[in-house]
């Protein structure tokens, strides 16, 4: 939405709308759900909504509602007449995600699914491995290891994705709820369920991992703390309704009736009065079955979960030991997410009709025979894996069936071939059915590997266009998401290097993609002027609300050596108003300035404005079309100022003229952060007499010229030292700008895109579909000519991104 605030105050609108309705709808930001128990009810509660929406001014998209629904989906859950469920998008969504190997990957996996947590009956226990590594505190965040552990966990909760009836039952009114809690040494847990003519069902799970605090409780105390966590995280279900509590631990069947001798336990059944729990039954632990497991982890030692420094893997593990034999592991195709894997490994393919599934068992390859001959057959997959890609990718770009013709007529390929007919081997490669794979590790220092094709160069660019051009396969996302989508299948020499260089050549990316680094250019501060009133910068601000004097605008006349600000309120900025403020305010009070330095508007730029210029003797420069950096002491300006006036001016008579010169003023008389000298000390060469200063300065001299030799000795300390610091600012000033900025010497011929400013929707291009090309050189500056109109612009490199060719 834009500005952070955003959500909240947009949510705020939508409840007050919506604030009579609330009985019979519910409202999150702009999805409104409105429920009833029949149609004609239904349609008398929609004409109440659209009736609060209507004199709120608020409009509905009508291809986006959604009238008499017996199912829908909101927020992550369908939701249906009998039984609430996740999402089927939602959870396929889940099971696309890699294993992490960043923790915040792991962060982001564990908090996706726990969002449906209620749905998983044993999530706690099972996710203890991964929480335990997630769970770091910001020094140890670098300890974050992704072991074998890890993994299971990884694994078993995506299977119960799959496996477990994701569901769960809405209660019944006028029936008692059913609340059955655990607790063990690690964890807690609790399912609430509702017998239904003589059936459970389950309304919700709950499982949870106490802190190491928490874990030191007595049993009698844990068992409490299960029955208050499950109550309030079941709240919105408890409140109102009967609740019948059953526990394995028989002491805390009386905790309802009468104080128990522990301070814990008696708090807790303090906390838990606002709930009407009928009674609280003993269920023998044998019978306690389902809390029991939800509340436990398999692992002997639960200490180490909670050990920041804790590693899964140990030196038996056989995912970390490396092969000490003489054979490389060649794995089937597995899927790899992490962006620090240097490696190649194939996708697994679903299997189709009338085809033969792929074999995914391990298989092994012997290091000193690698010719077609002398592989296994059965280890080995066939020409199928081959064509099974292919639907992968796009027919119109790619044909995968061209793949065994363009490996012969490739050079490169043929002589790896030969060279594996022959020894010494090369053990990279592998010759298959007259197929060149490349043999790629999966993980550093070991010896497990995988096969892929080995491209021809002659079928590269078909292959970037259907995995990055392709609406479906490609969509033109970044290098990182292509690359990673081809390196499952394929691999050539420095492949990466050629899909950046593709798509940095992309004429639609260039256009389009927002850019991630800073704009082009290096910061060129201006060389300090000579003296006073050398070199002054103009603007306008403004328009402000019109005064009872019929101002409007501010014009801001600032000199580039003292920082002196002369700012002229005017009803409007037309040339002539601009001409005659400057010279009655300024050429006739401080004199004509060597060059004045403004922007390219109609106000400045203009024949009146030229021909005072000629008259009077001064050189007008212009700043860069939208790059008002050039002008950035004026501009630096305008942001001061009007904040200070707004302070100061009466609301209701609009009178911020009337503060303008006394805010100028104050400006003038105090010291700037660039030069540390006020800009009137360095106009003057003395301080200003100030209201608060009682005494006036008392100054003696013998002779009537002493006092205009003092000033100049003044003037010149105050003018070298404010250049020194003016030189030393600016390169503070340019080493913060040019850090981690590109600064591109383009050249004269070079095409280039130019920004596109103004209104713009969010689904237009954001440079100029049409290349130009440079024909003169200043940098940072170039003119650039439109190859069709032949119309040339003077553009800043920030502006500018040059098309690459492929």
């Amino acid at each position: 939405m834009g500005l952070r605030n955003s959500p909240p105050t947009f949510q705020k609108v939508m409840t007050n709308a919506l604030q009579f309705c609330r009985p019979f709808s519910l409202v999150y930001l702009d999805d409104i759900v409105v429920f009833s128990k029949s149609f004609s009810e239904h349609l008398h509660h929609l004409q109440q909504v659209f009736s609060a929406l209507e004199a709120q001014n608020l409009v509905l998209n009508p291809t986006k509602c959604e009238l008499a629904a017996r199912q829908i989906d909101y927020l992550g859950h369908t939701i249906s007449q009998n039984r609430i469920a996740p999402t089927k998008d939602k959870i396929a969504a889940i099971l696309q995600i890699g294993e992490p190997r960043t923790l915040p990957q792991a962060n982001n996996f564990i908090g996706a699914l726990g969002w449906y947590r209620k749905f998983l009956p044993k999530f706690a226990a099972i996710a203890a491995p991964i929480h335990a590594i997630t769970n770091l505190t910001k020094r140890s965040r670098s300890k974050f290891r992704w072991r074998l552990g890890q993994s299971e966990a990884f694994k078993q909760l995506k299977r119960m994705l799959t496996t477990e009836p994701l569901f769960l039952h809405y209660p019944v009114d006028n029936q008692p709820l059913i609340l059955t809690t655990d607790a063990s040494g690690i964890g807690l847990g609790g399912v609430l369920q509702q017998e239904i003519d003589g059936e459970l069902h389950n309304l919700y799970y709950h499982s949870q991992v106490m802190t190491p605090c928490e874990r030191k409780y007595s049993t009698i105390e844990k068992e409490a703390l299960a029955i208050y966590k499950c109550c309030t995280r079941m709240r919105s279900y408890l409140l109102g309704r009967s609740i019948i509590i059953m526990t394995d631990h028989c002491p805390l069947c009386y905790i309802m009736q009468k104080s128990i001798k522990n301070a814990r336990v008696n708090r807790i059944t303090h906390l838990i009065q606002e709930y009407n729990i009928e009674k609280v039954i003993h269920i023998q632990g044998r019978n306690n079955c389902l809390p029991d497991y939800l509340s436990r982890y398999s692992r002997e030692q639960d200490d180490d979960l909670f050990n920041v420094e804790y590693e899964l893997a140990s030196k038996d593990d056989p995912v970390l030991t490396t092969s000490t034999s003489n054979d490389k592991k060649l794995i089937p195709p597995t899927t790899v997410s992490s962006s620090k894997h240097n490696i190649l490994a194939a996708i697994t393919l679903r299997p189709r009709k009338n085809k033969p599934e792929l074999n995914n068992n391990p298989t092994s390859v012997d290091n000193k025979n690698t010719t077609d001959d002398e592989v296994n057959s059965e280890s080995i997959q066939n020409d199928s894996q081959v064509k099974q890609i292919s639907s992968e990718f796009s027919q119109n770009y790619f044909d995968i069936n061209k793949l065994k013709f363009e490996q012969d007529g490739d050079p490169d390929i043929q002589t790896i071939i030969k060279n594996l007919c022959s020894p010494p081997h090369q053990l990279s490669f592998v010759l298959i059915e007259k197929i060149l794979y490349k043999l790629i590790a999966l993980e550093k220092n070991t010896s497990l590997t995988a096969k892929v094709i080995y491209l021809p160069s002659s079928m590269i660019n078909s292959l970037l266009r259907a995995c990055h051009d392709d609406p479906m396969t490609g969509a033109h996302f970044s290098t990182d998401r292509t690359y990673y989508k081809i390196r499952n299948h394929f691999w050539w020499p420095q492949m990466k290097s050629t899909i950046q260089r593709y798509i940095k050549a992309c004429r639609l990316c260039t256009q389009y993609n927002i850019s991630r680094h800073k704009k082009y250019g290096q910061l060129r501060p201006i060389s300090p002027p000579e003296g006073p009133f050398t070199l002054v910068g103009i603007d306008y601000c403004g328009p402000f609300k019109q005064t009872p004097r019929e101002n409007q605008y501010v014009l801001v006349i600032t000199d580039y050596f003292t920082r002196h600000i002369t700012a002229i309120a005017l009803p409007n900025c037309t040339a002539e108003i601009t001409a005659q403020a400057l010279f009655n305010e300024f050429f006739c009070k401080y004199g004509i300035p060597s060059v004045i330095l403004s922007d390219q508007g109609s106000h400045f730029q203009n024949q009146l404005m030229g021909n005072i210029k000629k008259l009077i003797g001064y050189n007008h420069i212009y700043s860069t079309p939208y790059h008002p950096q050039t002008n950035g002491v004026v501009e630096r300006f305008n942001a001061t100022f009007v904040p200070q006036i707004s302070k100061l001016q009466d609301t209701q008579n609009n009178n911020w003229d009337e503060f303008l010169q006394a805010v100028v003023f104050a400006y003038n008389t105090g010291a700037h952060k660039t030069t540390k000298f006020s800009p009137y000390e360095l106009l003057y060469g003395r301080s200003p007499r100030l209201p608060i200063y009682t005494r006036p300065t008392q100054f003696s001299f013998n002779k009537p010229n002493d006092y205009f030799e003092q000033l100049k000795k003044t003037l010149r300390i105050y003018h070298q030292a404010s250049i020194d610091n003016i030189l030393q600012q600016q390169q503070v000033t340019k080493t913060w700008y040019d850090r981690h900025r590109l600064n591109p010497q383009l050249k004269i011929g070079n095409k280039v895109l130019t920004r596109i400013y103004g209104l713009r929707g969010k689904l237009e291009p954001k440079f100029s579909p049409i290349p130009k090309v440079i024909v003169q050189v200043r940098h940072p500056v170039y003119i650039v000519e439109d190859e069709q109109t032949h119309i040339t612009s003077q553009v800043h490199v920030s502006d500018l991104r040059p098309i690459l060719t492929e």
